[in-house]
């Protein structure tokens, strides 16, 4: 089954990294890579106190017995995280700009859009350089959706409802 692999000639990670790195010929793609861990540090500090918030306008709303507020806030959190989204393609738009990746600010928006949403409609035409670029860009944002995501739902989860009846308060939970 695995007599391709045997049969092959497979280059070590060490030697596929630095040829990789030979064929980039960019020593600011390092730079670019960390920027994309320090923009998803700070969208999972963002979410996390978005959800943070909801949970504690829904515990406060609960007490009160003032359910439609839970909704109206469920609605902001919603509002917050599209927003952090539209200003990460903003950020990534601007980090191109400044690479001068594209001829164009209208082109570098549209190509980072893209790549954030993972889209990929548009042909864009990379340096070799460049061509990791959409690779960096869009794992940023299919991190980014997730956690954005898993936040919501677990908002959601207990806009329903569902947490307040599995939850023990004295398990140590977290919300």
């Amino acid at each position: 089954m695995f007599s391709f692999i045997q049969n092959t000639d497979l280059p070590s990670f060490a030697t596929l990294f630095n040829e990789i790195n030979l064929d980039m010929g960019n020593g600011q793609i390092w730079v670019v890579v960390m920027l994309a861990c320090l923009m998803l540090a700070i969208h999972a500090i963002a979410v996390l106190g978005i959800a943070g918030a909801f949970h504690a306008i829904d515990d406060v709303m609960t007490r009160r017995r003032i359910y439609g507020a839970s909704f109206l806030s469920y609605f902001i959190a919603i509002l917050l995280v599209i927003a952090i989204h539209l200003a990460e393609i903003v950020v990534w738009a601007y980090i191109c700009v400044a690479l001068k990746v594209f001829p164009t600010n209208p082109q570098t928006f549209y190509f980072a859009g893209e790549m954030y949403t993972t889209v990929g409609y548009g042909d864009y035409k990379l340096t070799e350089q460049w061509r990791i670029l959409p690779i960096i860009i869009s794992f940023s944002g299919i991190f980014a959706v997730s956690m954005s995501g898993a936040a919501l739902y677990t908002m959601m989860g207990a806009l329903l409802g569902h947490n307040r009846q599995n939850q023990n308060p004295k398990s140590g939970s977290g919300f």
